[in-house]
């Protein structure tokens, strides 16, 4: 399916999906009347033409609640970093993520528009402040419902990450996760009301699935922005013994680095990792795809893999937009035991 079309088992068992979880909070809110006025809702999140993954997943959001609700009017307030603008097109508002006025000033905004909801994507690294902390100055100022989908849920946070995800959960009508992980840790550790979470798993595309090539060659991939929390090293160390078993084989490592990246150190992941594949030998087994790729790249790249590889460090991360992608693809997986490989590769489709 498109990034957001995919509807999954939510609590007890209902079918769920994001127009659903609106009209709930419409219903609680005693709004949801005969001749009542379609649903209007403030949209928080990065957004295209940024390059990350959120802003692919709040822009899929946008596209495909324009497919299936377009009765739904969504006022997109798209998150502004001053150090590397990103030029939106047509957006309702920017937050810039550094300016603490700027929040209140679209808190203000939304609750003048009179919004029924306000759907935040929150991950801890897109906001302004500690760990993000600056979003608290928006949401305590809202009137309207808050729906919170949470990209990131940690099962050992910082004080200050506990802090705001506390608050978070207080604060909001309705919470969506990506996986039963997700959920569980909402519940046992941040003290949530499990019938207030929804889980809509990871959408991904629609393809008929592509079988294996059957020509000797062998390709690996991973795809994502480039920093040190991607533990691409791990992969390319092992390399060498995998060309000795299978001289054929191609690491495909596509992606740029990630803009904070770029900003604090430059390049020099990258190029610690080019040059680690030199030494070990293998410089001529990595193909370098130096940008980020739309949906139809993407996904023409997943289909011409036969291994897709996520070697992330961070065990905690519940959410993986490309592990969904590659497994809708019907490739092989091979990861690490993060929180949302565990739960995706715990029965078919990939090694831990």
């Amino acid at each position: 399916m498109d990034s957001q079309e995919n509807f999954s088992q939510g609590v007890h068992n209902e079918e769920l999906s994001y127009g659903d979880v609106i009209s709930f909070e419409r219903r609680d809110m005693a709004r949801d009347v005969p001749g009542a006025q379609p649903a209007r809702v403030a949209l928080i999140g990065n957004f295209a033409p940024r390059k990350c993954g959120i802003a692919t997943f709040t822009s899929d959001i946008v596209r495909q609640l324009a497919r299936y609700h377009p009765e739904m009017t969504v006022d997109v307030y798209a998150m502004q970093d001053a150090e590397a603008p990103a030029p939106h097109g047509d957006v309702h508002d920017e937050i810039e993520r550094g300016s603490l006025p700027d929040y209140a000033r679209a808190a203000r905004r939304m609750n003048e528009d009179g919004v029924d909801a306000v759907w935040l994507q929150h991950e801890f690294g897109i906001f302004g402040g500690e760990c993000g902390a600056h979003i608290l100055h928006l949401i305590d100022r809202i009137a309207a419902p808050l729906i919170v989908t949470m990209h990131t849920v940690l099962s050992d946070p910082g004080p200050l990450q506990e802090e705001i995800t506390c608050r978070l959960v207080s604060r909001a009508s309705r919470i969506m996760v990506m996986g039963q992980g997700g959920r569980d840790l909402l519940v046992s550790r941040y003290g949530a009301c499990a019938n207030r979470i929804s889980i809509i798993e990871h959408g991904a595309p629609d393809r008929i699935l592509r079988p294996l090539r059957r020509d000797g060659r062998r390709t690996l991939m991973t795809f994502g922005l480039l920093g040190p929390g991607k533990g691409l090293e791990t992969a390319i160390e092992a390399l060498p013994e995998i060309v000795r078993r299978h001289p054929g084989t191609v690491y495909r490592i596509a992606g740029v680095s990630h803009p904070n990246e770029v900003l604090r150190n430059g390049e020099a992941y990258r190029d610690k990792l080019v040059a680690l594949a030199e030494t070990l030998g293998v410089a001529d087994h990595i193909e370098w795809i130096d940008r980020f790729l739309d949906d139809d790249d993407l996904v023409r790249l997943l289909e011409d893999c036969d291994i897709y590889l996520t070697p992330y460090p961070n065990l905690q991360q519940s959410t993986s937009g490309t592990l969904s992608y590659a497994v809708a693809l019907g490739r092989a997986v091979v990861s690490t035991p993060y929180v949302h490989a565990r739960e995706l590769l715990g029965d078919v489709g990939g090694v831990l």
